[in-house]
């Protein structure tokens, strides 16, 4: 055979535009979500690392590198040592040591010199609030000029440019704040008695350009004073006094060396641009070595050998690293799903190609072509519309989610373009490695399997069970594996190979009844389904993979929302809360009653410093309605009881220390206490009586593992008045409630605590990842559906067109059609929800969602488990049926309009 050339390849694709097109609109789409997920993946860590480090205090997110002067060579050299220019050069120096990835931001670092004790100034006019005088941090940090904004005055100087150890005058700025609240103006004077009496002459007042940044967070005192109280005994009233801070210029750092303790220091900020959660290892890694490592002991021989470094990046990279290690499997396990039903759907394309080109296949076979030379032609026939709609793909994924590494996108759209270039050369070399003339009925109800797929399908079968079962035992995030990682997709793998094996039996079954059917459009319609070709079996493949993951996806994204919701409702006890720490407006409940939204507003005096009577114990003590309170604890499940068992006894007084209240506890508390009665002190020094009645693991007014609710009416009158009320209703007005609390006490909302449990990138990329699998995984399976119907349409439309020559009508032929559907969509639609269903049930116990759902290990509703979600089972199953029918009824319609001579042409094969 000749070797493959450009006529046929153009040959070819003239031929049939209409199939290079989809094919390169199919390539083209995979490529483009393919190259998209590592780059999204990417995108979310990062964001998600970077949160992190910016989200730690101001002064652990930084690395803060400090030592004293250096004394070892006199006077002079000591001064030396805390002049700009030597600390400009030991800042480079450090910035050297940094090691890769870790990456220092020149522009938000600094240096320079300050005191490390706070000098008490004897200045009258600076605010003394119990009489002590206010005290001064002192400060030479490096471009003074860069961080700030002069409001008044000028920036510092040193006179004659240089100062020495003997300096006992200089010039200061301070901070807007510091200015406002010390009192502070431009020309003001500050004596400070030290070692060496130092005169502050304040030159100007500044604000800072980023009060946040890393530059004003080596002491908060420069940028904001602090009122602090002097140490004493707990409880007492001990004095305060203010402490503020002095700005110098870099070139007076010699001046403090004489006046208190000095240190010099260099903080420097990681460059978050630079940070990247692929390479948390080595960055933890290098924060390490210049914590206690070789990056340290050069620090030592460059500085000082008493330099110390102090940072909190280490505690926020191992945050992290357990967030990403916690959701990282549950985003492979979404990834994978989707990308096994594109990949089932591309191998599907090319087999259905191969199908409708048997008799040409075949032919040319006959006639002398290799295998070899067959499968290069076709190899460059599909490499010619492939490749470059793999390459517009990956193009345009590089477009949407910029700011992501290029390679792995690359290798996925190479991956994703050689498995369509493959398919159909793979696919005809191994059905024709035999020449035949004549391939025989390839009904499905007929087709038998052979050995190599029967050990094949077993080996599978093996492969997922064991997956199932690790899962199960070991659990997502605990380093099972990539196979575990595949379990989801395995049990769709094996739903499908059981449906296959079982399909052609009810086929089997049925053909004999349907012949006493009366009218040929039953018996007909059964003949057609099973002597479909057998490759028609192939879209159950990706039909209930697509189902598996979307039943998982859909899960996990419910999951999610339930475990958040619920974490919600237990933090704030109804849909909204309104709590103060003494007794509430008796007209707020009221107003709050009036407000968009609110439904019932249920009163709660809520007592938290209720004690035993030896004063050793203290327990939260709710006083309620039992009715209200029982038709509130019903409606959120939060602990429901019936509430006539917590109303006071029939001949209790309000107030009687001789009255025993029932009680409803927590655990905790009825282990204390069991079923005795004891008393507790309330805030107001009355006493109740109590016996525990009632246990329960939640109430909506107390959150948390120790409470008593009791009914109001007992104790005494005004004892516990309502300080918490709990709003039920559905779109609660944040600004409504708070109009009508009018400050009197803090709102919380339920739908405002469940956003706070989004709190990282990584959260919400992962629920973005999922929702694009599912949707992904959904617009395939119906492709292959498409994919499956069209590679059959020309047969059925000749088919319709013979059978109206016949006297067949167009009502008749819309019914055969679609019953000719149902055969294989039907029993897709039943698989796929029991598959889903099985899925989701088989692997639930090693699937926690809590991090994934409120970025934290525990959560306040407990273990987030991932449970079956009706609607993700429902929705695919009825859109499969849908689709099915409404193409057939569709083609049905179409083909009667369209001349039944169009149809039959003498010669043609269909």
């Amino acid at each position: 055979m000749n070797p493959v050339t450009a006529p046929w390849v153009r040959t070819r694709l003239r031929a049939a535009p209409g199939a290079a097109v989809a094919l390169a609109v199919l390539v083209a789409l995979t490529a483009c979500l393919a190259a998209a997920f590592p780059r999204a993946l990417d995108r979310y860590t990062d964001a998600g690392l970077r949160q992190a480090v910016q989200h730690a205090p101001v002064d652990e997110s930084s690395i803060l590198v400090t030592a004293g002067p250096d004394l070892d060579g006199g006077v002079a050299h000591t001064e030396e040592s805390v002049r700009p220019g030597h600390l400009t050069e030991l800042y480079e120096s450090a910035l050297d040591t940094v090691g890769r990835p870790l990456v220092v931001d020149a522009k938000r670092s600094s240096y320079g010199v300050r005191t490390t004790e706070t000098l008490p100034s004897p200045e009258t006019w600076l605010p003394r609030p119990d009489g002590l005088p206010a005290q001064m941090l002192l400060a030479a940090p490096n471009a003074l000029a860069d961080h700030t904004r002069l409001r008044s005055g000028r920036l510092p100087e040193v006179p004659g440019k240089e100062a020495t150890v003997s300096t006992t005058e200089v010039q200061a700025a301070v901070t807007e704040e510091t200015a406002r609240t010390l009192h502070i103006e431009v020309g003001s004077v500050i004596h400070l008695p030290g070692r060496q009496d130092l005169t502050v002459h304040v030159t100007g007042i500044v604000a800072p350009e980023d009060p946040d940044s890393p530059y004003w967070s080596v002491d908060s005192l420069l940028r904001t004073p602090s009122l602090r109280r002097t140490p004493g005994p707990m409880g007492a009233s001990n004095p305060t006094y203010w402490v503020g801070g002095l700005l110098l210029a870099p070139e007076a750092a010699p001046a403090l060396l004489s006046v208190a303790p000095t240190v010099r220091y260099w903080n420097l900020t990681p460059d978050p641009d630079a940070l990247h959660s692929r390479d948390l290892g080595p960055l933890a890694s290098a924060v390490a070595s210049l914590e206690s490592g070789p990056g340290l002991e050069e620090l030592h021989a460059r500085i000082s050998p008493l330099t110390d470094v102090t940072t909190g990046l280490d505690a926020a990279f191992t945050t992290y690293g357990e967030l990403r290690g916690d959701i990282g499997p549950l985003i492979v396990v979404a990834a994978s799903g989707a990308g096994t039903v594109a990949a089932v759907v591309l191998l599907m394309a090319g087999g259905l190609a191969t199908d409708r080109r048997r008799a040409e296949l075949a032919l040319l076979r006959a006639r002398g072509a290799s295998v070899r030379g067959l499968a290069g032609r076709l190899l460059a026939e599909t490499a010619v519309v492939a490749v470059p709609a793999g390459a517009l793909g990956y193009g345009v994924a590089l477009l949407a989610l910029p700011g992501a590494r290029p390679l792995p996108a690359l290798w996925a759209a190479v991956a994703v373009t050689a498995v369509a270039c493959l398919a159909l050369p793979l696919r005809a070399a191994a059905a024709h490695r035999a020449v035949r003339v004549h391939d025989g009925r390839r009904d499905a109800a007929s087709a038998r399997a052979s050995r190599r797929r029967t050990v094949a399908e077993l080996t599978v079968v093996v492969l997922a069970l064991g997956a199932v079962e690790t899962l199960r035992r070991r659990g997502a995030t605990n380093g099972a594996g990539d196979l575990v990682a595949l379990a989801p997709v395995l049990v769709g793998v094996i739903a499908a190979l059981v449906l296959v094996r079982l399909y052609p039996l009810p086929l089997r079954g049925l053909a004999r009844p349907a012949r006493r059917l009366r009218g040929a459009v039953g018996p007909l319609a059964l003949a057609r389904a099973g002597r479909s070709s057998a490759s028609a079996v192939l879209p159950l493949l990706a039909l209930l993979t697509a189902f598996t993951v979307a039943a998982f996806g859909g899960s996990v994204l419910s999951g999610v929302a339930d475990a958040r919701d619920r974490a919600a409702l237990i933090s704030v006890g109804a849909d909204g809360r309104v709590e103060a720490e003494t007794a509430l407006p008796a007209g707020l409940p009221g107003r709050l009653g009036k407000a968009p939204g609110v439904r019932e507003v249920t009163e709660v005096g809520l007592d938290y410093r209720a004690r035993t009577n030896d004063g050793r114990q203290s327990l939260p003590l709710a006083a309620v309605d039992p009715g209200e309170y029982a038709a509130l604890a019903g409606r959120t499940d939060l602990g429901a009881f019936p509430a006539g068992e917590l109303r006071r006894p029939g001949g209790a007084e309000g107030g009687s220390e001789d009255a025993v209240l029932p009680a409803l506890a927590s655990p905790t508390v009825a282990e204390r206490f069991g079923g005795d009665t004891f008393q507790l002190r309330l805030a107001d020094g009355s006493v109740a009586t109590l016996r525990i009645v009632l246990v329960r693991d939640r109430t909506p007014a107390v959150y948390g593992d120790e409470f008593l609710v009791v009914d109001r009416a007992g104790l005494a009158p005004g004892a516990v008045r309502p300080n918490v009320l709990l709003l039920t209703g559905g779109d609660l007005d944040a600004g409504a409630l708070h109009r009508a609390a009018d400050d009197a006490g803090t709102v919380q909302l339920r739908s405002e605590k469940r956003g706070t449990y989004v709190d990282s990138p990584l959260q919400s990329g992962a629920e973005h990842i999922y929702t694009a699998a599912v949707a992904a995984g959904a617009g395939y399976a119906a492709l292959a559906l498409l994919l499956s119907l069209a590679s059959t349409a020309p047969e059925r439309a000749a088919l319709l067109a013979r059978l109206r020559t016949m006297g067949l009508t167009r009502a008749q032929g819309r019914r055969l059609l679609v019953l000719e559907s149902l055969p294989q969509a039907l029993p897709a639609a039943l698989g796929g929800v029991l598959t889903g269903w099985a899925a989701v049930r088989l692997l639930s116990p090693g699937i926690d969602l809590t991090t994934i759902a409120v970025s934290a290990t525990t959560s306040p509703a407990g273990r987030a488990e991932l449970s079956a979600d009706p609607w993700s089972l429902a929705v695919p199953a009825v859109a499969v049926l849908v689709l099915a029918v409404g193409v057939a009824a569709l083609q049905a319609w179409w083909s009667g309009r369209r001349a039944a001579v169009a149809e039959l042409r003498a010669g043609d094969a269909r």
